[in-house]
C-alpha cells in the first residue's frame, strides 16, 4: 500500500509541476485553453485528504472491543441459509437476486461445511463490544434459532453469552457476556459518514478470526429489500461469510455500521457490502438493552411515492413527500385529522423525501410521542399533531409504498358507466372496459376498477370524470390525480397525463 501511495504521490508532483510550474519554470509560453477545459471548475479544487498510509492505529485501538460469535442453532432450523428471517424462502427469488438477498454468517466456509449431528449444529458470525460490562452487539439472523451463544475475545478467551433481545426489521440482536468483569469496548460514532469516507471493517469472515479490511463509504440510504426499514450504508470494503454483525469503523475508530448482507454470485466478496447504519443500531440497542424488545411509533396511514405525474397533478413543484392513500379508522392519523389525498412534507420539521423514509422515521419514535406533520392539501399547507400509536405485531407497517402500478402514468382510453349500475355497489364509477393497446392497459388500469374520485372530488358518474378533467385543465394541471379501488378491493391513487386525448 504504501509502495501505491507513493508512486500516486510522485505522480500528483509530477502533473501539479507540469500544470502549475512548467511553463513559467522552463520559460515557456503557455498553450492555447483546449476547448473542453472550459467545463473544468473556475476556482481551483482543494487537494483531497490522502488515505492515511496506514490503518494499524485504528486498529490497534478498536480489535480488542470485536468479538466472534459462535451459535449451536436449534434442531429444527434450516439446514441452509435460504430461510432468511423477514425474507421468506429464497427459492421463490429469481437466481440473479437469490445470492444479492443471502445473509452471511450462517454455516462454515462455503464447499467445506462438515455434517453436523442433530441438534448441535453450529453458525459463525461477528460481533463487538459496546460497554465495559460485556453487552454486545450482532445481527438477529446469526443468533435467531440459536440454542446456545460462545463469544471469543481478542485475547483468546471463549465465553457464554445470553440474547438480551433481538429486531427481525432491522436486523439486530444485542448479546451480554455471562461472566462478570471489565471488557474493552467501542463507541458508536456521532455523525454518519460521507460517501467517499475510508472505512475499517474488522471480523470473523469464515471462522477465521479477527480480520481487517478497509475501503471506503460507496453509498447511502441503499434499499436492498431485506426489510421495511432498509437505509443501509455500501462499502466496498471486503466482506464475507461470517462478517455478519461486525462493525465498520470510521478513521477515528468509531462505529459506523453493522455489516449485515453482500450482494454476491458465488457468496464471496466482489465488493458490494451492505451495512446497518449506526445511528439506526443504537436506536434499537438503547430499547433491547432497557425492555429486551423493540416498539415502534405507528401513525396508521397507508402512503405511497409522490411521483412526477402525481406531483404534476397536485400543483407540486417536486417530486417529494408521502401521499396519503387513506387513514385506517381509528388511528392517530385518522383522530388527527389526516385525510386520502394529503401529502405529508415533513415530521417534526424533517423533510420527507418519500413513503419509504416516512416509514423508517415514524418507527424510529416511540408510541406516545408527539409529532408534528406538515402536510398540503388542496394547494394549502398545513401541519397536523399526532401523538403516535404502537405498531401493531401482526405485520401491518407504518405506512407502505405501493408498486403495483401506482404512480405510472395512465390515461383516459376507458369506457366507463355508475358502479352502482353494474352490480358493483357504493360509490364511484367503475371501469366497464380498457383499450388493451393504449396506455392504460399498460399502467395496469383493468375492467373492474372503480374511479372514487377524481382531483379530491368523489364521482358517482362519467360526467363527474369529465368535469373534473376539464377543470383541471382550465387551471393549467399537466395532470389529475384519481383514486382507484381494485376488484380486490385496494385503493391507490394514479395521475393520468391532460395532455393525451381522451379515449
Amino acid at each position: 500500500m504504501t509502495l501505491t501511495v507513493r508512486r500516486r504521490a510522485l505522480a500528483s508532483v509530477a502533473a501539479a509541476a507540469l500544470v502549475a510550474g512548467g511553463a513559467a519554470g522552463f520559460g515557456l509560453t503557455p498553450p492555447a485553453t483546449p476547448a473542453y477545459a472550459q467545463a473544468l471548475p473556475q476556482t481551483p479544487i482543494t487537494a483531497p485528504q490522502h488515505p492515511p498510509g496506514s490503518f494499524a492505529d485504528v486498529v490497534d485501538k478498536v480489535k480488542p472491543g470485536v468479538v466472534a460469535v459462535k451459535v449451536k442453532l436449534n434442531a429444527d432450523s434450516s439446514d441452509d441459509d435460504d430461510e432468511t428471517p423477514g425474507n421468506g424462502n429464497l427459492q421463490q427469488v429469481p437466481p440473479q437476486l437469490r445470492e444479492f438477498f443471502k445473509r452471511f454468517g450462517q454455516g462454515g466456509p462455503q464447499g467445506r461445511s462438515a455434517p453436523q449431528q442433530r441438534g448441535e449444529r453450529g453458525a459463525v458470525g461477528s460481533g463487538f463490544i459496546i460497554s465495559a460490562d460485556g453487552y454486545v452487539v450482532t445481527n438477529n439472523h446469526v443468533v435467531d434459532k440459536a440454542k446456545s451463544v460462545q463469544v471469543t475475545l481478542d485475547d483468546g478467551r471463549t465465553l457464554d453469552a445470553k440474547v438480551i433481545g433481538k429486531d427481525a426489521k432491522t436486523d439486530v440482536a444485542l448479546l451480554k457476556i455471562n461472566e462478570g468483569g471489565t471488557y474493552p469496548y467501542v463507541q458508536f460514532g456521532k455523525g454518519a459518514p460521507r460517501v467517499g469516507d475510508w472505512v475499517v471493517a474488522i471480523g470473523n469472515p469464515f471462522g477465521l478470526g479477527g480480520t481487517v479490511t478497509a475501503g471506503i463509504v460507496s453509498a447511502r440510504g441503499r434499499d436492498i429489500g431485506a426489510g421495511p426499514y432498509d437505509d443501509f450504508l455500501q462499502i466496498d470494503a471486503p466482506i464475507n461469510k461470517g462478517n455478519s454483525g461486525g462493525p465498520t469503523f470510521n478513521v477515528n475508530g468509531e462505529v459506523v455500521g453493522v455489516n449485515t448482507a453482500i450482494a454476491s454470485p458465488s457468496g464471496g466478496s466482489v465488493g458490494l457490502a451492505f451495512a446497518i447504519p449506526a445511528e439506526t443500531v443504537q436506536a434499537v440497542v438503547d430499547q433491547l438493552r432497557t425492555d429486551g424488545k423493540v416498539v415502534r411509533g405507528y401513525l396508521g396511514v397507508q402512503v405511497q411515492p409522490v411521483t412526477k405525474d402525481i406531483a404534476d397533478g397536485l400543483g407540486l413543484d417536486k417530486a417529494k413527500g408521502a401521499l396519503v392513500d387513506h387513514a385506517e379508522n381509528g388511528t392517530p392519523a385518522a383522530k388527527a385529522g389526516l385525510k386520502s389525498g394529503d401529502v405529508i412534507e415533513s415530521v417534526n420539521g424533517t423533510p420527507i423525501n418519500d413513503a419509504k423514509e416516512l416509514s423508517r422515521k415514524i418507527a424510529g419514535l416511540k408510541p406516545g410521542t408527539p409529532v408534528k406533520l406538515a402536510y398540503l392539501r388542496n394547494g394549502k399547507n398545513d401541519v397536523a399533531t399526532v401523538e403516535l400509536g404502537t405498531l401493531p405485531t401482526d405485520g401491518k407497517v407504518a405506512s407502505r409504498s405501493d408498486d403495483d402500478g401506482v404512480g405510472g402514468q395512465p390515461r383516459l382510453g376507458l369506457s366507463l358507466a355508475p358502479a352502482g349500475d353494474v352490480g358493483l355497489g357504493g360509490d364511484g364509477v367503475a371501469v366497464m372496459d380498457v383499450d388493451p393497446s393504449g396506455p392504460a392497459a399498460a399502467k395496469g388500469i383493468e375492467t373492474g376498477d372503480v374511479i372514487l374520485d377524481v382531483a379530491g372530488t368523489s364521482v358517482s358518474k362519467p360526467s363527474d370524470v369529465q368535469a373534473q378533467i376539464k377543470a383541471a385543465q382550465a387551471n393549467g394541471r399537466k395532470a389529475v390525480l384519481m383514486r382507484v379501488k381494485s376488484a380486490k378491493g385496494q385503493t391507490r391513487f394514479v395521475a393520468v397525463a391532460l395532455t393525451t386525448k381522451e379515449g
